[in-house]
Order: structure tokens, then C-alpha cells, then sequence
């Protein structure tokens, strides 16, 4: 007899499947678990589309109905196959954000990821490591058994490498080679990025920004501006650039002559610390390898650490394409992508084609099928920020002036 998830992948999964030539997706003729797992084909095959889907999480404070979003949106797009696919053999990265990815809808997820039998969890993050607990992820990790690394390194783990894997950057600017906590980028291993739709100092913290919290410490500190490029630690000296410096304020000086808003801004972190964090941010991008990226927005907040407020917004985003993705939840976080110097960056550099919200694919996720929708469709949630802050500005605000996405398409 057929489970009733069985029967829900036998249905509602086999049209997407037969458009995808060689997927055989797991049915009652194949027998549970699979070998392999996967997104659902729908998401494989549209790698430049985002996905929303809207929760229905009544009260921010209720445990049990954000773990159920978790689990059902898990059970979804999370789905058994027999070839072609990811091994269960494979370790599976887990990289929430610790200080505010929902504690429950990861528990959720991490709970549909194991009904599809894998096995090898691992929960890896640099920062923090007494957060973890407070948080509750070191609970829910010891219950579902999540691996979980040792954040702390002193600088002869380095010379040893130490649990830790290196990755060369292919065209660097600021960092030759970046340390990660091991098994990230290691062969036979599958990353699942879940960021938190939230406010930061670098505009609104999403899944780009998540995943530096996979680098080693100190090396995970992009954000102190020339203090971490020119003035690190010894140790770390092999591994920058020497010609970070010259390379950065030529891109600096440029974006000034193109009128960019906001490099007149005298925030502390200022113009050049946000040129900075973004250049680190790119050469980082650029050797990571994400399976699936997810932004969890049961609840937005925005404001900083110490001095925020949240809103009951009921929506997750997801996509295969980081980029396209913290394009759309900015935007509907109430800023407008083409302010943000990241996304400018990403695109001179060859990691995105677009910053352009308006030229990315929307779909609706409702119930395991994926509805094509407008990003009008979809409500705005004004998520205020410090972000490179104006004289007169409050300082909490948006970062919404009008941008011609026509004019600087290249």
C-alpha cells in the first residue's frame, strides 16, 4: 500500500519529471528511501526563477505551526529519487542564520531532509558558538543528529589545516584563498543555505551574506574594511591579494564617477567598508557551490542586533541562484536592488547577469506545484536598515531611490 507520500510524489511530481529528460523520480514501484534526492524537478529546471511561498503561521510565537511550515515545505520540494540525483551517501551542509533563522522551521526542514533518509547532517557556522545554544540549535542538532563543527581555530590549525578545506578564488580581489570548516567544499557534499529575511549593516542580510558564516575565523570577518585587508593577522597575509588595495579603489573611484547614490554617505561603515565587505563577498561567491538557498521570512525584522522589531510576514523565498534570489527579497523588503553595491559588483564581475528584479521569473509555491505569479503579485514589507545612512536620514531607513536599470544595464 501506498503511503500518503508516496502517493503525493507519484501525483503531483510525475508531469514535472516527464519534462525533464533521464529523472525518474521514486514511486511505489522503487520502494522507500531512494538512493538519491533532489529539489523538485520543477525548481532543477528553472535554476533562474525564485520561488515564494506563503506560510500561514498565525501568532510569531506559535513552535509547533512554524515547524510544520518547515517540514511540509520540506516534504515538497525535497524529493526521493532513483537516478539521476544527489547520493544519500552525500553529507548534507545546513548553514541557517544562527542569530535569526527561525529555530522551528529549520527543525522542520532538517526533519524532511532525514524522511528522505539522509543521514550525514552537518550544522557548520563561525560565529558565536554560545548563540547556538541560547538559539536552541545546539537541542534541536544533538536531537535529530546534526554534526555540529568547532568554530574556534589558532594559527597553527592554519599551517595544519585543521578541519578545514581551502578554496583558490579564480579571479580574486581581496582574498587569494579562503578557509571554510570542513566538509564545506569538500567533494561528495551538498549544501542547503537558510537565511533569514532580516535587516543589516550591509542593507538586509540574506543568503549571499549567510554564507559567510562558512568561512574560518578570522578570515569570516569581511566587514571591518581595511583593518581586515591590509592590516590581518601574519598568518593570513599568503592568502590576500597584493594588489587588493590599488584593484579596490579603482572600482571605488569608478562607481563614484557613475553617480552611484550613497557614496557620499559618512555612516561609519562607510562607502569604502561596503565596497570592501562587497569585493570579499564576491571572491567568496565565486568558489561556493550552493545545492539549494532558502530565505526564511515567517517573521521580517529589521533594525539592528540589539534594536529591532518583527513583523508576522508568512513567507519563505528559495531559488538555485543566490543572487536572483536576495534580488527579490530586497526588493519586497522595500529596497530597491540597484542601490545596493553588492549587486552592482556581483554583476561587473561576472556572478550574476542581473541585478534587475523586474527580469527574474516569480513563481508561487502552493502545495507542491509551482504557479507563475508578477512580483507585484507579492506585498512589500518595509524592512528599515543602517545602510550607508545620509546626512538628514533617520537611522533606521530604506534605500529606495529611484535606480534606471536601463541606463546602467552593463
Amino acid at each position: 500500500m501506498l503511503t500518503r507520500r508516496e502517493f503525493l510524489f507519484n501525483g503531483a511530481l510525475a508531469a514535472a519529471a516527464s519534462a525533464i529528460p533521464g529523472v525518474r523520480l521514486a514511486g511505489a514501484s522503487l520502494g522507500f528511501p531512494q538512493p538519491y534526492f533532489g529539489p523538485h524537478p520543477f525548481i532543477e529546471s528553472n535554476p533562474k526563477a525564485v520561488f515564494i511561498r506563503r506560510t500561514h503561521v498565525a501568532d510569531k510565537t506559535d513552535q509547533a505551526a512554524k515547524r510544520e511550515e518547515g517540514l511540509k515545505l520540506a516534504r515538497e520540494i525535497f524529493v526521493p529519487m532513483d537516478r539521476p540525483g544527489i547520493p544519500l551517501t552525500h553529507r548534507i551542509i545546513l548553514k541557517p542564520n544562527y542569530v535569526a533563522t527561525d529555530t522551528q522551521f529549520y527543525e522542520g526542514v532538517v526533519m524532511g531532509l532525514k524522511e528522505v533518509g539522509l543521514t550525514k547532517l552537518h550544522f557548520v557556522e563561525a560565529n558565536d558558538y554560545p548563540g547556538w545554544g541560547r538559539r536552541g540549535f545546539v537541542d534541536i542538532n544533538e536531537r535529530l543528529g546534526v554534526h555540529m563543527n568547532e568554530p574556534e581555530r589558532r594559527p597553527r590549525h592554519f599551517r595544519e589545516s585543521w578541519e578545514m578545506t581551502w578554496s583558490t578564488v579564480p579571479d580574486p580581489v581581496v582574498f587569494k584563498r579562503i578557509p571554510h570548516y570542513a566538509p564545506v567544499n569538500e567533494p561528495d557534499t551538498w549544501l542547503l543555505n537558510i537565511a533569514k529575511w532580516k535587516a543589516h549593516g550591509m542593507c538586509l542580510s540574506l543568503s549571499v551574506k549567510n554564507e559567510q558564516g562558512l568561512v574560518v575565523v578570522p578570515y569570516v570577518r569581511f566587514c571591518p574594511g581595511w583593518n581586515m585587508v591590509t592590516g590581518v593577522p601574519d598568518f593570513m597575509k599568503p592568502d590576500i591579494n597584493p594588489n587588493a588595495e590599488p584593484v579596490i579603489k579603482r572600482f571605488f573611484e569608478n562607481h563614484v564617477k557613475l553617480h552611484y547614490d550613497r557614496y557620499n554617505s559618512q555612516d561609519q561603515v562607510s562607502p569604502m567598508h561596503q565596497e570592501i565587505w562587497a569585493h570579499k563577498t564576491c571572491d567568496h561567491m565565486s568558489v561556493m557551490k550552493t545545492g539549494l538557498a532558502m530565505i526564511e521570512g515567517i517573521c521580517g525584522r529589521d533594525g539592528n542586533f540589539d534594536d529591532s522589531q518583527e513583523y508576522l510576514t508568512n513567507l519563505v523565498m528559495f531559488s538555485k541562484d543566490k543572487f536572483r534570489l536576495d534580488i527579490i527579497g530586497m526588493y519586497l523588503g522595500g529596497h530597491e536592488p540597484g542601490d545596493v553595491n553588492l549587486f552592482r559588483i556581483a554583476k561587473e564581475r561576472g556572478l550574476t547577469d542581473t541585478f534587475n528584479p523586474w527580469e527574474i521569473p516569480i513563481y508561487e509555491w502552493v502545495d507542491g506545484t509551482a504557479v507563475p505569479r508578477k512580483l507585484t503579485d507579492f506585498p512589500r514589507t518595509p524592512l528599515k536598515t543602517y545602510y550607508l545612512q545620509l546626512p538628514g536620514e533617520p537611522r533606521y531607513h530604506l534605500v529606495n531611490e529611484p535606480f534606471d536599470y536601463d541606463r546602467y544595464k552593463t
